[in-house]
């Protein structure tokens, strides 16, 4: 397992431990509303204020409980949604491998949902085209009725969502190709050091000491966030994250010199 997958199971492995701990309290919470509660009689009247007082902590404590189950099940839905999530993150080391993967997945897909309708349109049937089995082929055919303007196995919104997204990955592919051949360089500043982390795609600061509130304001204001696993403020490695870190002021090169400026320059495309 990667290091980037380490660091996502940890905090599956966070959330699941919050929702335990939230359900623990809660039962607590609710066991100690029900022993209050267990030594007022039936049906017995409130008698001064002290009673009423007195069971109105019974009723804070059952609804401390109800709110920690809430916390819970709200941890729980965290955890199931990173453990669910397919989405390839930048900070994964292996993302251009992935989404490459992805890309040719769905180019192929474009290509056979093209090559179908088109034997379709041919023999008013899908049956018979290579690879696609009798039940599918039927599948394919009772969709059409839920499509009428669109008498195709494939209507028109789904070749464009799907090559929508093809176009969206070359972008991303493209985006991350071109921030690692441009090889982003980092600076120390007085009291710590910006790095360029390629690997996770993060511009990240490091401090030798917690910064002033000042500074952690004006960190948050440009885009940066604290990313405890790391130890660091950081934020996506771009050429605005360079720019951004321009103008947070604690942060400025020892030697004067201007961040954007000490960028290696982008390598020219080529010509068409």
């Amino acid at each position: 397992m990667s290091d980037y997958e380490d660091k996502k199971q940890a905090r599956i492995d966070s959330y699941r431990e919050k929702a335990e701990q939230a359900r623990a309290e809660s039962y607590r919470l609710s066991k100690q509303s029900s022993d209050m509660a267990s030594i007022i009689p039936m049906g017995q009247p409130v008698h001064g204020a002290a009673d009423r007082r007195y069971r109105d902590r019974i009723g804070k404590k059952m609804d401390q409980s109800l709110a920690a189950m809430d916390k819970a099940a709200y941890y729980e839905q965290k955890a199931e949604a990173a453990e669910n999530n397919t989405a390839i993150s930048s900070d994964d080391p292996e993302v251009l491998a992935k989404l490459t993967e992805k890309l040719e997945t769905l180019q192929i897909m474009q290509t056979r949902m093209k090559q179908i309708n088109a034997y379709y349109r041919k023999n008013g049937t899908c049956r018979g085209f290579h690879g696609l089995s009798d039940e599918a082929a039927d599948k394919l055919i009772s969709d059409v009725q839920y499509h009428p303007w669109d008498r195709s196995p494939y209507p028109a919104f789904a070749l464009s969502n799907n090559n929508a997204e093809i176009r969206r990955l070359k972008g991303r592919i493209e985006q991350l190709t071109r921030a690692r051949e441009v090889g982003y360089q980092g600076w120390e500043f007085d009291g710590g050091r910006v790095v360029a982390n390629m690997e996770n795609n993060r511009l990240q600061v490091f401090f030798d000491e917690k910064p002033d509130e000042e500074t952690r304001q004006d960190l948050k204001g440009h885009g940066f966030r604290w990313a405890r696993s790391e130890g660091a403020w950081q934020r996506q490695l771009t050429g605005n994250a360079i720019y951004a870190a321009k103008q947070v002021k604690a942060i400025q090169p020892l030697d004067g010199s201007d961040p954007v400026k000490i960028q290696p320059k982008r390598k020219p495309g080529p010509k068409h």
